[in-house]
């Protein structure tokens, strides 16, 4: 477990003498919410439980599960998430040309998951299925996981992990038990992240507000390719009117679009508080390029930009040309700047 769950896992132990047949773990995105989840059905699967009820890690369970091979265990997730994605097919029987892997979790998977959900139980126990995130579930496959769930078999537990609880069925909602997981402690997390990354003090600190306080994140921001192209794309929005559109959406299309989008949105949310509390929250380094930039446009035009960033995050997962999409946003940016 890391450092800030352990009042999560105390959570979880309370509810073992009646445990329910679905949990839904709900958590801020980056906070070490499937390793929360995996750490669970570890434990629920373990043959030599502790005295706290964490898994033991020696006995055959638990080996199993650590190599991937645990008959009464199933992670589900959609291909692009997957340790190791199954081998793409071929477009046709000419065509070399892999298929992207999906970032949805699609009905054949659920399908799969009812199958092994109406076996019996290979180590006469419990058998967990893991299923992350809920909200990838497309409508087809959350309609197919409703009705396992509505008269779920015997001793099988699902737990399922979101970070963004609005996009579930009402229905699928209703059906678990809902574990909200702890935020992490902001110096639990940077000292964390200082080890983990090998940071001093400051950047830790810096790349934990850069991040909304998510470690798991911040931590993929320490990374040297990441930063490069994050740092750069600061740099232009920092430039505010003389933003270079047409060259933003020629280096960063390529890349990841939801990243994009976040750094972006992250900026803007920034100028508003540089405008209304010269307290910017993600980007407390950049405070002098935030005001400057606060100073050239208003809160309307601001929150009219944020809403249209909002609307392209629902969509960040299937863009119809990312290269248009950019030049569009950064040009929007620029407009935000306009006198007139």
């Amino acid at each position: 477990m890391l450092p800030w769950q352990t009042r999560d896992w105390k959570n979880f132990v309370d509810r073992l003498p009646e445990l329910p047949h679905a949990l839904l773990l709900q958590a801020a995105p980056g906070t070490g919410e499937i390793a929360f989840g995996r750490h669970m059905a570890n434990a629920l699967l373990c043959e030599q439980p502790q005295a706290d009820r964490q898994p033991c890690g020696v006995c055959l369970a638990c080996q199993w599960l650590a190599h991937g091979n645990h008959p009464d265990f199933r992670s589900v997730c959609p291909e692009a998430l997957a340790d190791t994605p199954p081998a793409a097919e071929a477009e046709t029987a000419g065509d070399k040309k892999a298929k992207t892997p999906s970032k949805e979790i699609r009905i054949e998977q659920i399908r799969e998951l009812l199958d092994f959900a109406n076996l019996g139980s290979h180590r006469q126990g419990r058998r967990v299925v893991l299923l992350y995130p809920a909200e990838a579930l497309n409508p087809h496959a959350a309609n197919a996981l409703l009705k396992t769930l509505e008269e779920p078999p015997a001793d099988v537990v699902f737990i399922l992990v979101t970070t963004q609880i609005d996009r579930l069925l009402p229905t699928i909602l209703s059906r678990c038990q809902r574990i909200v997981l702890t935020r992490p402690d902001p110096v639990a997390a940077s000292a964390w992240l200082a080890t983990e990354g090998a940071l001093d003090a400051a950047a830790s600190a810096a790349l934990l507000a850069e991040a909304g306080g998510a470690p798991l994140h911040a931590l993929l921001l320490a990374q040297q390719d990441e930063r490069a192209w994050r740092d750069w794309l600061l740099t232009q929005l920092a430039s505010g009117p003389k933003c270079d559109a047409l060259d933003c959406a020629e280096q960063l299309h390529k890349g990841s679009l939801p990243g994009v989008l976040d750094t972006v949105q992250r900026w803007c949310f920034d100028l508003l508080a540089a405008r209304m509390t010269q307290h910017p929250r993600f980007y407390p380094a950049r405070a002098a390029a935030l005001a400057a930039c606060g100073r050239q446009t208003d809160d309307v035009r601001l929150l009219g930009f944020l809403r249209e960033i909002g609307g392209q995050r629902a969509v960040q997962n299937h863009p119809l040309n990312t290269r248009v999409l950019l030049e569009s946003l950064f040009l929007q940016y620029r407009r935000l700047f306009d006198p007139a």
